[in-house]
């Protein structure tokens, strides 16, 4: 990579990051491009020069913003700690997007998830859902995953689940419930955890 199209990524960075910065906070509606140029320290002009359109550029912090999250969860994934300590990191680590994102973004998060063939649905498909089963085969080989649960079963939950998530309708439901959910996927509706090491 030349110099021009370094330089040409790092404003482009800068922009995804100072776009999701203000909409994670104030929204979409209410931040014009001239307070995003302003905070990424660019021209108007170089905004619409990479991206067209502020609806354009809506898309592609979107996609940021979701990378960011799997990066999260993929190195937790990878750690070499117990199945147990990923589960309860997952549950009640950092990651929190119920708290950290405004209504009108998440809004818009659950409506492009619902689009045909979306970024979401294939990052899910390509690189989660596998991961997810790697997790959950490391869950059986630690005695912590039953035995006689089929992957042909763990993986109709999980897309179930997926296609439910699809429902414009139930998103405000949907994310305050996230941590119960998550619980009740993986100790069932006893809620009974696994027992600390």
């Amino acid at each position: 990579m030349d110099g021009f199209e370094r330089r040409k990524q790092q404003k482009k960075q800068a922009i995804l990051q100072a776009s999701l910065s203000l909409f994670q906070t104030q929204g979409i509606k209410k931040v014009p491009i001239a307070e995003i140029a302003k905070a990424a320290n660019v021209s108007q002009v170089t905004i619409y020069n990479y991206f067209e359109s502020k609806e354009n550029l809506l898309e592609e912090v979107l996609i940021y913003y979701v990378d960011q999250i799997w990066q999260d969860y993929q190195y937790l994934f990878t750690e070499d700690i117990s199945f147990d300590k990923k589960i309860k990191q997952m549950l009640f680590g950092k990651v929190d997007i119920a708290n950290d994102i405004n209504g009108e973004f998440l809004q818009f998060l659950m409506q492009y998830y619902t689009t045909e063939g979306n970024y979401i649905e294939k990052l899910y498909r390509e690189e989660v859902l596998p991961a997810v089963m790697q997790l959950l085969q490391q869950g059986r080989e630690e005695g912590l995953v039953h035995e006689q649960i089929s992957d042909q079963a763990m993986l109709f939950y999980l897309q179930m689940f997926a296609e439910y998530l699809k429902r414009e309708d139930l998103a405000p439901q949907i994310i305050p419930m996230t941590e119960d959910l998550t619980r009740l996927f993986f100790y069932g509706i006893a809620g009974e955890e696994p027992a600390s090491e």
